[in-house]
């Protein structure tokens, strides 16, 4: 009997340390520290963005998992630009017609990370983009995502003078876009076409780069910027093209058309063209 007694008295002891040892660690957990979702809200309210970091550091370094799961109670947001590393809220954000909304230079999009937000624009498009485009778009780089997009049979992409242009996976889809960009690249020789109307639109374009290349440096930057303007959106890029100029000349020849800057008689800037070189005589 007493040993008995013993081997019971020794159990009762086991299972009385045990459980103060589960209720220690029940109480623990219970007591550790709480993240409230206005916290969130509230620094959102006075940062509007926030790098994962800085979001630990305000709220009391929780765990990852934690605050992942309160952001998505949030409906968080994470930038297309700058990697993804800053996060918002959705209720913050003012997205501007094509879904985007900028913050000290970070960029967000209501559709989601980069790959998502090309493909919604490009699929929502009337003709495409071409990856200028879409970097004049959306202030990133594009033509590492575009292509990965076609690669996965998210996009395709079809040839225009030289650039591509990339169009819904739909067919049905990019059959208008293509009609789209096609009457698009004819406006801009619609002066040219209609004084001749027997005249084709590849003699057009002849004409056109013929005259061009009669121009000087600033009366050439001009004309381009007039024809950028007859097409409208993504008509730097494809006068660019067609022209052998650089794409920020077009641009810049567009804004001073646009701003009535034309009183400068200069071709360029000054400063601009070669460094004079000072011609070395050899010694006597």
């Amino acid at each position: 009997m007493n040993y008995i007694d013993t081997f019971n008295d020794k159990h009762i002891m086991r299972t009385l340390a045990l459980t103060m040892f589960l209720m220690w660690a029940n109480n623990l957990i219970m007591n550790k520290t709480k993240y409230h979702l206005q916290d969130i809200r509230d620094f959102f309210d006075t940062h509007k963005i926030a790098t994962l970091d800085q979001l630990k550091a305000a709220l009391g370094n929780p765990a990852r998992c934690t605050l992942f799961r309160k952001l998505a109670q949030l409906e968080y947001l994470s930038s297309y630009s700058h990697r993804g590393k800053f996060y918002s809220l959705r209720s913050i954000a003012r997205f501007t017609e094509p879904g985007l909304w900028s913050c000290r230079s970070v960029w967000f999009s209501r559709f989601g990370n980069l790959l998502q937000t090309e493909e919604a624009l490009v699929t929502r498009s009337e003709a495409g983009y071409s990856a200028t485009e879409l970097k004049d778009i959306l202030n990133v780089k594009t033509k590492h995502a575009l292509t990965h997009l076609v690669r996965c049979g998210l996009l395709q992409r079809k040839k225009f003078d030289s650039v591509y242009v990339y169009l819904s996976v739909e067919n049905a889809v990019a059959r208008k876009q293509e009609k789209a960009r096609k009457v698009r690249l004819k406006k801009s020789f619609a002066s040219v076409i209609v004084t001749n109307p027997d005249l084709a639109v590849e003699e057009a374009k002849a004409i056109v780069v013929l005259f061009c290349s009669m121009l000087n440096e600033r009366q050439r930057r001009l004309y381009a910027g007039l024809e950028s303007l007859k097409l409208g959106h993504g008509g730097d890029t494809y006068i660019a093209s067609l022209l052998g100029m650089d794409l920020h000349t077009v641009a810049r020849g567009r804004q001073e058309l646009i701003s009535g800057d034309l009183s400068s008689k200069r071709v360029r800037a000054a400063g601009g063209g070669r460094i004079l070189q000072e011609k070395k005589r050899p010694r006597s």
